[in-house]
C-alpha cells in the first residue's frame, strides 16, 4: 500500500493538474462513467464538528475510494487548518486499500478547480473584475485559479470579519493585481465574476445584488442548512452545479428547491457543457451560477494524480498492509 503524507501533496500537484483531473471528472459523471455515493455528514456532539464521508467510482480512471473528514471550527486557536480529511484509494479489480493520501491541500485545490474549471466554461469571456465573499484559508487557493481562467484587472472582497481581509489583499499582491474592500452591494455590481467561499448558515449575497451579466461560483454550502446566496437569486440564475442530488439536498439550491423557486430540471450538470451537450452561458446579461458541494469523484481524481506523481518522483512510502 502506497502512503503519500499531507507534507509532500504541496510539492507534488500543481494547480493545472488539479484543474485537468477534475474537469475531466465532471465531464464522467455527466457522460455516465462515474458516480459518487450518498454522502454521509453528522454532528458528532464534540468539539462542534462536523465529520463524514465522501466516496465514488470513476469507470474511465477506475478511481475507487473514499475521502473521510470534516470540519473543526476551534483548530485555527491549535495552529491546524479548521478542515481535516484524507483519502483512500482502492483497487478496483481487487478491492485492496491502493493508497492513502493527506486530504487537507488536496481537498483546498480540488475546490478551487472546480470553481476555475466553472469560470472557463460559464464566465462572461470578457470579465475584468473578481469579487470574493469569504477570506478564510480556502480563499487563497480559490484567487490563484480563477485568476488563470480570465484576463481579470482587479479583485474586490467583503467577509464578515474584515480584519481577515488582509488574506485575500496580500494573494492579490502576489498574483499581481489591485484589491479593494467593498461592501456587498458594490461587489454584487461591479464583479463580473463572484465565488462565495464561507461557512455561512445565512445568505450573504443577495439577489438585489446582483447586476448585469455575472458568473457566480458558490463552493462553501455543503451542508443540510448552509446557505450563502438568496434563494431569489438562485431562482434567477441559470444554475449548473457538480452533482444534482447534492446540489437539492446538502448545496446552494436545497433552500430555492425546497420553497419551490427552482425546479430539479432546471439544474445542469457542468460535465454537460464540459462535453459540449449544453451550450452553456447563452448572452452576455445573463446571470449564471455553480453550486460547487464538492463530490468524492473530485477527491479521488487528484488524489489518484498525487500518487502517480509520488511514486514518479520517489516521495511515496510503500509498506505492506
Amino acid at each position: 500500500m502506497i502512503i503519500v503524507p499531507e507534507r509532500e501533496i504541496a510539492g507534488l500537484v500543481t494547480r493545472e493538474d488539479s484543474f485537468d483531473a477534475v474537469e475531466k471528472v465532471f465531464a464522467s459523471m455527466a457522460s455516465g462513467g462515474a458516480y459518487n455515493f450518498p454522502v454521509i455528514r453528522e454532528s458528532i456532539g464534540y468539539a462542534d464538528a462536523l465529520y463524514g464521508f465522501k466516496s465514488g467510482f470513476d469507470r474511465a480512471g477506475l478511481n475507487l475510494g473514499l475521502k473521510s473528514g470534516g470540519y473543526w471550527p476551534g483548530n485555527a486557536d491549535k495552529g491546524l487548518t479548521n478542515h481535516q480529511s484524507t483519502v483512500f484509494l482502492f483497487d478496483a479489480d481487487t478491492g485492496q486499500c491502493r493508497a492513502v493520501v493527506g486530504g487537507n491541500v488536496l481537498t483546498a485545490l480540488r475546490t478551487a478547480a472546480a470553481s476555475a474549471v466553472s469560470i472557463k466554461h460559464l464566465a462572461p469571456k470578457n470579465s475584468k473584475i473578481l469579487g470574493m465573499i469569504g477570506a478564510g484559508h480556502q480563499s487563497a487557493f480559490q484567487v490563484r485559479a480563477a485568476v488563470e481562467q480570465r484576463e481579470f484587472e482587479k479583485i474586490i472582497g467583503w467577509n464578515l470579519h474584515p480584519e481577515y481581509l488582509v488574506n485575500l489583499e496580500t494573494v492579490a499582491r502576489e498574483v499581481g493585481l489591485p484589491f479593494e474592500v467593498v461592501e456587498l452591494d458594490q461587489l454584487g455590481d461591479e464583479s463580473d465574476v463572484i465565488i462565495t467561499i464561507t461557512s455561512s448558515f445565512d445568505p450573504i449575497l443577495m439577489d438585489s445584488h446582483v447586476t448585469g451579466g455575472t458568473h457566480i461560483a458558490c463552493m462553501g454550502t455543503d451542508t443540510v442548512g448552509k446557505q450563502e446566496v438568496d434563494a431569489a437569486l438562485v431562482a434567477r440564475a441559470t444554475v449548473f452545479t457538480d452533482e444534482i442530488a447534492q446540489s437539492i439536498s446538502l448545496g446552494e439550491c436545497q433552500h430555492a428547491v425546497a420553497n419551490g423557486r427552482k425546479l430539479e430540471m432546471e439544474i445542469t450538470q457542468i460535465g454537460s457543457v464540459i462535453n459540449g451537450k449544453h451550450a452553456g452561458r447563452s448572452t452576455d446579461d445573463e446571470v449564471t451560477l455553480f453550486d460547487g458541494t464538492g463530490v468524492g469523484l473530485q477527491d479521488l481524481a487528484v488524489a489518484a494524480a498525487v500518487v502517480d506523481l509520488a511514486v514518479g518522483k520517489g516521495v511515496a512510502l510503500d509498506v505492506d498492509f
